[in-house]
């Protein structure tokens, strides 16, 4: 795409502008080289701007020497989404993390680098609430988010980032302004431009700042786990916990064989006595009166639809209930040297034949895999394990991804719901689409973004994550967590 003049060039031009917030050293190259999904492509330099205007000076250079650009917030991606594949700049916004709350208009105005956990922390300060709440809150910046859409645990009841987006400013690939939208909660003036860049994954711009719609904080909130017979029972709980009218905040299933992993992890059973079923996690939010209401309906229900279930009486028992979640990713960490964690997504009515599909691909390919997530909403993590060392247990692996995704489409589905397409899932995007919606997302980069400059490699060419080895690294928010220890359910 460039040649060594050009990049010089370009460079030095970079410098005499932005100063010290260009880096060329060897350690911020590395370190910026790779994402959540560890696979390493080194930069040319790696750009930490302080204010917004630098990103407009950064990409009209960039497009005038044709450099790529990868924008990068807390390099959290699973699916490569801020790994620079084309070299070239990489963007760093997490210096961009201003953020004002408006109580009056609950509202929360934020530069990119925002942590999602800082925000609700500061919001809830005012009373105010900001719903998404992806697992990985504590690190991941409001970029990111906005970049892939992201939802989380609470999307059953409050919906996706895209719900919470009045407006995005940030610029264009030539490095000129644009504001999509308003601070208002109606705007139907021309193009909604706002949402074509949520998802986008930084291919049509680079935001610099986002106004986010806030809500009342709930002020009462009671946790539910319950084991069930079998997958159908377990998964037809949306529909029915809807005609009970009761609408969970957070309802996350997972699979027997996630539970036998997780008990043979931490030597505990989760329900003495019961063998390795179905178990749902249910969360209810509201006013104190609201829960109380919600929770005799839900406890009725359980009572005669669950083998067993129990429920938090204080935070500390909360917590232990969340632990069962929590640490079924911790247990199957410890099966193999790599775990995928395909984020798919099927009509609610669907789940039980994925699962099914799922428990097929275990017998025909030997393979573990592990099925938790979001089925309030249908979105279901697949997480397939295997040792990249071995070349035939990883054919095996990929043979079964690839019918996992056919096999999602086929249902209806999409082969991702909140992580984004990124490097990862770039073998199947196609699939997803028809030629004319396929041409029409091409026109659309082309139309933005005429130099491809912008996160190249990303949505649009094939890139095949399995043969390139993953870097043996231990990322900063897993420090925390890298050996986990087993706890008491």
């Amino acid at each position: 795409m460039n040649d060594c003049t050009d990049i010089a060039n370009a460079s030095s031009k970079l410098v005499e502008l932005l100063g010290n917030c260009v880096e060329f050293g060897e350690q911020a190259r590395e370190d910026a080289s790779y994402d959540g999904l560890k696979v390493s492509f080194l930069p040319d330099a790696v750009i930490r701007v302080k204010e917004a205007e630098q990103v407009g000076d950064v990409l009209r250079i960039a497009n005038e020497h044709a450099i790529p650009v990868t924008t990068r917030g807390a390099g959290s991606s699973l699916t490569g989404g801020a790994t620079p594949i084309a070299g070239g700049w990489v963007l760093d916004l997490s210096r961009l993390n201003h953020l004002d709350i408006d109580e009056s208009n609950q509202l929360a105005r934020c530069g990119p680098g925002v942590v999602v956990a800082d925000l609700q922390s500061l919001a809830a300060e005012s009373g105010l609430f900001y719903p998404p709440d992806p697992s990985s809150k504590k690190f991941c910046t409001i970029g990111g988010n906005i970049a892939c859409n992201a939802g989380g645990l609470r999307c059953v009841k409050y919906g996706v980032t895209r719900d919470y987006v009045l407006s995005l400013a940030g610029y264009l690939a030539s490095g000129e302004y644009v504001e999509w939208g308003r601070a208002t909660r109606k705007f139907a003036t021309g193009y909604n431009v706002r949402d074509l860049w949520i998802g986008s994954e930084g291919t049509l711009g680079v935001v610099t700042e986002a106004t986010l719609r806030l809500v009342d904080l709930p002020l009462s909130t009671r946790t539910f786990l319950g084991v069930f017979e079998n997958d159908e029972v377990a998964l037809s709980s949306p529909g029915k916990l809807r005609k009970l009218g009761l609408r969970p905040s957070i309802l996350e299933y997972l699979d027997r064989w996630t539970i036998d992993c997780l008990q043979k992890y931490v030597g505990t059973d989760v329900f003495p006595g019961i063998t390795p079923h179905p178990m749902l996690l249910i969360e209810l939010d509201g006013s104190e009166s609201q829960v109380d209401e919600q929770t005799k309906e839900l406890e009725g229900w359980l009572k005669t639809t669950a083998l067993a279930h129990r429920s938090a009486h204080s935070l500390e028992e909360a917590e232990k209930l969340w632990e069962v979640r929590r640490q079924g990713s911790s247990s199957m960490k410890k099966l193999a040297s790599t775990k995928l964690n395909e984020d798919v997504v099927v009509p609610l009515g669907k789940q039980v034949e994925l699962v099914g599909a799922v428990e097929r691909l275990r017998a025909v390919y030997g393979i573990k895999i592990g099925v938790f997530g979001h089925c309030g909403d249908g979105n279901l993590h697949v997480n397939l394990m295997y040792d990249e060392e071995n070349s035939e247990e990883t054919s095996r692996a990929v043979s079964a991804l690839k019918e996992l995704m056919s096999k999602v489409i086929e249902l209806g589905g999409a082969i991702s719901g909140e992580h984004g397409v990124g490097l990862a899932k770039t073998p199947f995007v196609r699939e997803q689409f028809n030629k004319a919606e396929w041409q029409a997302m091409l026109a659309i980069k082309e139309a933005l973004d005429p130099n491809k400059i912008l996160n190249p490699g990303k949505i649009f060419d094939v890139f095949h994550p399995w043969e390139q080895k993953k870097k043996s690294v231990t990322l900063s928010w897993e420090i925390e967590n890298k050996e986990p220890k087993p706890q008491e359910v």
